[in-house]
């Protein structure tokens, strides 16, 4: 099993780098790391949890999330924006500054 937090630590170069995704299914990457948590954990009502300011929260579980996951898909989220949070959970920021192709 592999933990998230210390992924997205040790690949924090790869964040917000979504150029670097090769054939992504659109080029929002917001859209892009929803789609992929939703493919890795099914279930649950919405994939949005909550929102606070300019930053929305994932209600996916992190345990779950880890059962699943590889190291590739967690360099994916980084590189849509996906970041794990104070509260323990993953989201990103609304207003993210990313070069499209």
């Amino acid at each position: 099993m592999i933990d998230i937090r210390e992924l997205l630590e040790f690949h924090d170069g790869e964040f917000l780098e979504f150029e670097r995704i090769e054939n992504p299914p659109t080029l929002r990457p917001d859209l892009c790391a929803m789609l992929k948590l939703h493919e890795l954990v099914l279930g649950g009502c919405n994939i949005i949890s909550h929102s606070e300011h300019d930053e929305i929260f994932f209600g996916v579980s992190i345990e779950d999330l880890e059962k699943v996951a590889t190291e590739d898909d967690i360099i994916y989220l980084a590189r849509c924006g996906v970041r794990y949070t104070d509260s323990d959970c993953l989201g990103m920021f609304t207003l993210l500054t990313i070069k499209l192709r």
